[in-house]
Parts: structure tokens; sequence; C-alpha cells
């Protein structure tokens, strides 16, 4: 994985290799500076808002980015970290990730940021889909739980537990859920259990679990990347886009 590096050189290094028109993205909540990432496909391109994983936007979500451009989405990779802050061992990663779970309501916050500063680009955020991979994929489920006006919500290798107090009564469009069978972070328990509350209230959902794969499946350098499932995760993602978005 890429070493803590200011995310505008990270984008830099993928724009050479790909040539794709993007833009680094300065924002703030709270007093806290925020440095995400927009790609426009042009000004009536849906939408798809990215929030990242616990290493916070890399090189992973730039080239995620590039490949939903390509099919035709303008995509903004959110900052749910601040900007600088792109941890590389895994105690700062676990301390990054848990002030956020402990905070929901920052959680939410953040997100809510990235979405503005996008509309206030020209994003199209009327029709949008939010996705989320691992951290990512946790923020996505609480954004559905917090009713946001998405056309849809993908999490995929996310955290799958609901806080206390929370359910899926205010979700306002369908979910999909893409999970490793094989996970050892998170069972196929959890994996039931949100499939029992989404069914009891009503969210309309899709939850796919693939055999054999673990936890960071679709992580192309990752040593739990599993190519099969990551081409099934990745042409069920487009699938439910189509679907979704106008």
């Amino acid at each position: 994985m890429l070493k803590t590096i200011a995310t505008g050189f990270v984008a830099a290094l993928w724009l050479l290799a790909s040539a794709v028109s993007a833009e680094t993205v300065r924002y703030s909540y709270q007093g806290q500076a925020l440095e995400g990432f927009y790609l426009s496909a042009g000004e009536k391109a849906p939408l798809v808002m990215l929030i990242h994983d616990w290493d916070g936007p890399t090189g992973y979500e730039f080239r995620r980015a590039e490949m939903l451009k390509e099919q035709g989405y303008s995509v903004f990779v959110a900052d749910i970290y601040g900007a600088g802050i792109r941890p590389v061992e895994v105690a700062d990663k676990r301390h990054h990730t848990g002030e956020l779970y402990r905070d929901r309501n920052r959680m939410r916050g953040l997100i809510n940021a990235a979405l503005q500063k996008a509309a206030e680009l020209g994003a199209n955020t009327d029709n949008s889909v939010m996705i989320g991979y691992c951290l990512g994929g946790t923020a996505v489920l609480e954004m559905a739980r917090a009713g946001s006006p998405m056309q849809g919500f993908v999490a995929i290798h996310g955290g799958l537990g609901t806080p206390a107090g929370q359910d899926y009564s205010n979700v306002k469009a369908d979910i999909l859920v893409q999970h490793g069978a094989a996970d050892a972070n998170i069972s196929m328990a959890e994996f039931a259990a949100l499939s029992q509350a989404l069914e009891q209230d009503g969210a309309p959902n899709e939850m796919i679990s693939y055999g054999g794969a673990q936890h960071s499946f679709t992580k192309f350098d990752n040593p739990k990347y599993h190519p099969e499932a990551d081409k099934k995760s990745w042409q069920r993602l487009l699938g439910f886009l189509q679907s979704q978005l106008r």
C-alpha cells in the first residue's frame, strides 16, 4: 500500500499513468481541512459518491474512480479522515477508524460536506449512488440509515453491524451488500443479522456473498485479493448503477 502522502500527489501519479481529467478538491467540515478528488464525465452525467477504506483516499480509490468514469459516471472521492491523514500502520488505521465509529454524527457530517462540495462543482447529486469499500462500506450503510437521498447504496466488504438505537426504517433507496464469505473480520453471522435487520424494516436490498473471498477481496494489491470475486462484484456494481441511475 501507499505510504502516508498528500492526496494531491497520489492523484497526480495516477493521472500521469492514465491521463484522465480530474480535479483535486479541497474543502472543509467544522474547520477541518479535507481533500477529495473529482472526475467529471460531463455536466449531466450520473454521479458516484465513493467513500474510501481505512487507508484514506489513496491510489485504490482513484483507480476505481477512473474505471467508473470510463463507464460514463462522474465520481467524487470523499475524504472522511482529513487532509494529509493517510495512515500506514494498522494501529493508526484502527485509531482513525475508531474515531469515526464512536462519532456517527461526525461521520455523516463529513460525508454530507463531500456531497455539498460535489454539488458546488456541478456534480449531479440528485442522480447519485453512494458506494464504499471496507470503512467506506460501513459509512455507506450509516448514510442509508440516516435517510440520505441517494438513488442507491453499495457496501463492499464493509462493516455490517447496526449501532444501538439505529435501524433501516428511513432508507430511501435500494441497498446492495457485497461480502466475502471467508471474511475473518466480519462473519457470515453478521451478514445474516444485517439481512434480518433490513427485512424487518422493509428496506429494499440485495445481499451477495462470494465463496472463498476474504476481507478486502477487491483490493488489487492486497494479499487477500480474489480476482474472480472482484470480477463478479464489479459486474454487479455496474448493473446496479445502470438500474438505479437515470
